[in-house]
């Protein structure tokens, strides 16, 4: 099959794209860029188009889009892509690009001919649907993926592929939160050794590649639907505790209620709220999207930290 990958140069859509490619899709990514990242050699050797979807047509025309027989969407904004003259309106700009373009890109796909469209979503309207109300981020996420699945049809199957907190790295890359964990964990940054009084569900970008997949395989089945991923239920401390595991640090990682620098309350979904999100993903979705890849967190981290500390 032929596919896009919207957002391909990054961690999940990167992730994605090579998954798909190893099961035997034509696989084509996409970023804002005039060229892949030079430095993710399995990236640079994929077909590659400059666009932004931000622009709609200007960015994808409808014959460039039409050549595709599935789009992978996975440019969502959250606060690392907001342009700095826009930081002071983040939430208008949230509810424009999610709420707004995004729906109005996967029309233009579906009038394009496109037969799939798969959106990676967030899982924070689900979880904690009534920050819909508070949080322009959830609310935005939400627009998204009820704005993308309305346009589903007989003709045009369309799904959200709603994750958690995600954790992978393809090789070569470098994910500034990843970095600086690794780095925390080998002592390198000078905070003490804390974590957040926070706790998540959490899995893999291989383990959402998979459900990617998965849902390509059974288009019509989850047509219309926003559907809640999700693997392991750790606290914070559990998570970043890994990193310090890996890293062969015996210093136990502790909850504090303190501001932690590398994840501040004003970063988070819910704000100044402390919410810890515990849930296992319905059973029967497991099964419809196929190879379940899950339960890979832990060796994920491995990887991470093996990767940073030799690279």
């Amino acid at each position: 099959m032929k596919v896009l990958v919207v957002g391909g140069t990054g961690m999940i859509g990167g992730t994605t794209a090579l998954y798909l490619q190893s099961l035997g899709h034509e696989v084509t990514i996409t970023g804002r860029k005039s060229s892949p990242p030079a430095n993710v050699p399995a990236l640079a050797e994929l077909p590659y188009l400059q666009g932004d979807y931000l622009e709609l047509e200007q960015g994808f025309s409808r014959e460039t889009l039409g050549a595709f027989e599935a789009i992978i969407f996975s440019a969502g904004t959250d606060g690392r892509h907001i342009p700095p003259k826009q930081q002071a309106e983040a939430d208008k700009y949230y509810l424009y690009s999610d709420g707004e373009i995004f729906p109005a890109f996967a029309r233009l796909a579906r009038d394009a001919g496109v037969r799939m469209f798969v959106n990676i979503g967030s899982y924070t309207h689900h979880v904690a649907p009534e920050q819909a109300e508070k949080a322009a981020y959830v609310r935005s996420r939400k627009q998204a993926a009820d704005g993308s699945i309305a346009l589903a049809s007989p003709s045009f199957y369309a799904c959200s592929l709603d994750a958690p907190v995600v954790v992978r790295n393809v090789p070569g890359m470098r994910v500034p939160i990843l970095e600086a964990l690794v780095n925390y964990a080998q002592g390198k940054l000078g905070i003490p050794p804390f974590a957040p009084r926070w706790g998540s569900n959490i899995m893999s970008t291989t383990a959402l590649a998979a459900a990617v997949a998965g849902a390509l395989g059974n288009a019509a089945a989850v047509s219309r639907r926003a559907i809640l991923l999700g693997d392991e239920n750790w606290t914070m401390a559990e998570y970043w505790g890994m990193f310090f595991k890996a890293a062969w640090n015996g210093i136990k990682i502790e909850a504090s209620n303190k501001d932690h620098p590398l994840l501040p309350r004003s970063s988070m979904f819910a704000g100044q709220e402390t919410v810890t999100v515990v849930y296992k993903p319905d059973a029967a979705d497991v099964v419809l999207l196929g190879e379940d890849r899950r339960g890979d967190v832990e060796s994920t981290i491995r990887d991470i930290v093996r990767e940073y500390t030799t690279s």
